[in-house]
C-alpha cells in the first residue's frame, strides 16, 4: 500500500518538484499540499497522512509551531523537515518540536529517498549538510529541550510572527478568530514576558529564535 504523504511548503513551485520526486517511484502517494502551518493542521486532520513534510520559514505559522502541535495532537504521523536552512539550531528546533527527520532542499533531489524511508520506518534521518554538531548530541542521546525553553504560549507565538511579519492588529485578528482587543492583549502579554518594547525588538526577536525568518 502506498505511503500518504503531505506537503507543507510556501513556494508552489517546491511543492510541485516535490510531488514529482515522491511519487516517481510509485511507492508514495501525495495527497495534499498546504502552503503554511495552519493549513498543514488543518489537512492533517482531514486526510490523516503517513507524513507530513515540513518547511520551516511560513507565514502565519511557522513549521516549528505546526510541527510541535501536529505531534503533540497526531503522534502517528511521521514528519521529514525540508528546509532551506542548514543551521543547526533550526534542526534542533524542529527535532525538539518532535521531527524525525531534516533534510536540506539544496540537496533534496539526492536525498529525498533515504530522507523518506527511514522517516517512515521510525529511524532518525539528518541531512549531512545540516548536521554540524547536532548529530554529536544525537548519537550522545543528548537532545535536550532548550535551557529554559520559550516564555510564550503557542498562541502568543502566532501572534509574534504575524506581527514580525507585518500584519495589522485588525489583520491578525480575523486570521487568528478573535477580537482586536484579544490581539492586543497578546501583544501587552508578549511585550511583557519579553521586556520588549517596540515591533522591531519583537521582530529581532522572532527571527532570532527561528518564530519567523528573514528568508522566505
Amino acid at each position: 500500500m502506498k505511503k500518504r504523504i503531505l506537503v507543507v511548503d510556501d513556494h508552489k513551485i517546491v511543492r510541485e518538484g516535490l510531488r514529482s520526486l515522491i511519487e516517481d517511484d510509485g511507492s508514495h502517494e501525495v495527497v495534499g499540499e498546504a502552503s503554511n502551518g495552519r493549513e498543514a493542521l488543518k489537512l492533517a486532520r482531514q486526510l490523516n497522512p503517513d507524513l507530513v513534510i515540513m518547511d520551516v520559514a511560513m507565514n502565519e505559522m511557522n513549521g516549528i509551531d505546526a510541527t510541535r502541535q501536529l505531534t503533540r495532537t497526531m503522534p502517528e504521523v511521521r514528519v521529514l523537515v525540508l528546509s532551506m536552512h542548514s543551521d543547526s539550531r533550526y534542526v534542533k528546533q524542529m527535532l525538539e518540536a518532535g521531527a524525525m527527520g531534516y533534510l536540506v532542499k539544496e540537496n533534496a533531489f539526492e536525498e529525498i529517498a533515504a530522507a523518506l524511508c527511514s522517516v517512515l520506518a521510525g529511524r532518525l534521518y539528518v541531512s549531512p549538510q545540516a548536521s554540524g554538531s547536532i548529530l554529536q548530541d544525537i548519537a550522545l542521546g543528548q537532545l535536550q529541550e532548550g535551557e529554559e525553553g520559550s516564555p510564550l504560549t503557542a498562541r502568543e507565538k502566532e501572534t509574534l510572527q504575524m506581527i514580525a511579519e507585518g500584519h495589522s492588529t485588525a489583520e491578525i485578528a480575523e486570521r487568528l478568530f478573535v477580537s482586536v482587543k484579544t490581539v492586543e492583549t497578546h501583544r501587552k502579554k508578549i511585550m511583557d514576558k519579553l521586556d520588549l518594547r517596540s515591533v522591531a525588538e519583537l521582530t529581532k526577536y522572532a527571527i532570532r529564535e527561528g518564530i519567523t525568518s528573514v528568508d522566505k
